[in-house]
C-alpha cells in the first residue's frame, strides 16, 4: 500500500511537460526562462485549442458555427435594434471582410441576420438580428455561459480569479485594449 497522496489533475503532469522535457533532454542550452515561455504560451494555445473544441457541440446544438455564433452574439452585445455595420463586425472579430461577408451570407441565409441600404449613407449597409436570429442567440448564449462554466470547473474561485487577472494583464501588454 502507497503512502503517498494521490495527485490532482492540477498536480498532474500535461503534454507540455512532456514536450519541454523533450526540449530539455535536446537542447539543454533551452532550459529557463526561454523554455518557461515557450510552455506557458503553449499551455495558452492548447488550452485555446481545447476550449474552441469543448464549444462547438453547444453551437452545433443550435445549428450554429463558432464564427457563426461570435457575429450573432456582436449583434446581440449592441443593444436594441441589434444592428451594425459590416465594418464594425469586421472590427470586433479581426478576421477579413471576406471572412465576414462568408459569415453573413450563411447567417442570412439561415433566417438570422438581415441585410439592408443604411438610411444615413446611401453606400453603405446596415446588418441586424432578426427575430428568428434574436431567439437562437438568446438561447445558444445561455447553453454557451453553462458550458464554459462547466469547462472551467476544474479551477477553484480563487484560481480563476489570478488567470484572469493575469491574461488581462498580458493582453493589455500586448495591445489588446480595445475590440477593433
Amino acid at each position: 500500500m502507497s503512502t503517498a497522496e494521490p495527485t490532482t489533475p492540477a498536480d498532474s503532469a500535461d503534454a507540455i511537460d512532456e514536450l519541454r522535457a523533450q526540449w530539455q533532454r535536446e537542447r539543454p542550452d533551452l532550459d529557463g526562462p526561454g523554455l518557461d515561455a515557450m510552455a506557458l504560451i503553449g499551455r495558452i494555445k492548447r488550452a485555446a485549442g481545447l476550449l474552441e473544441r469543448g464549444m462547438k457541440p453547444v453551437f452545433a446544438e443550435h445549428g450554429l458555427e463558432g464564427p457563426e455564433f461570435d457575429v450573432l452574439a456582436t449583434l446581440r452585445r449592441a443593444g436594441a435594434p441589434h444592428e451594425m455595420t459590416p465594418g464594425g463586425l469586421l472590427k470586433s472579430a479581426m478576421v477579413t471582410s471576406g471572412a465576414i461577408t462568408n459569415r453573413l451570407d450563411k447567417l442570412e441565409r439561415k433566417g438570422y441576420v438581415e441585410r439592408y441600404p443604411d438610411p444615413d449613407d446611401r453606400r453603405a449597409v446596415r446588418v441586424r438580428l432578426t427575430d428568428e436570429g434574436l431567439a437562437v442567440v438568446d438561447r445558444a448564449v445561455e447553453a454557451h455561459t453553462e458550458n464554459e462554466q462547466r469547462m472551467l470547473a476544474a479551477l477553484k474561485e480563487p484560481e480563476r480569479t489570478a488567470l484572469e487577472s493575469a491574461l488581462r494583464h498580458l493582453l493589455v501588454s500586448l495591445g489588446d485594449t480595445r475590440l477593433g
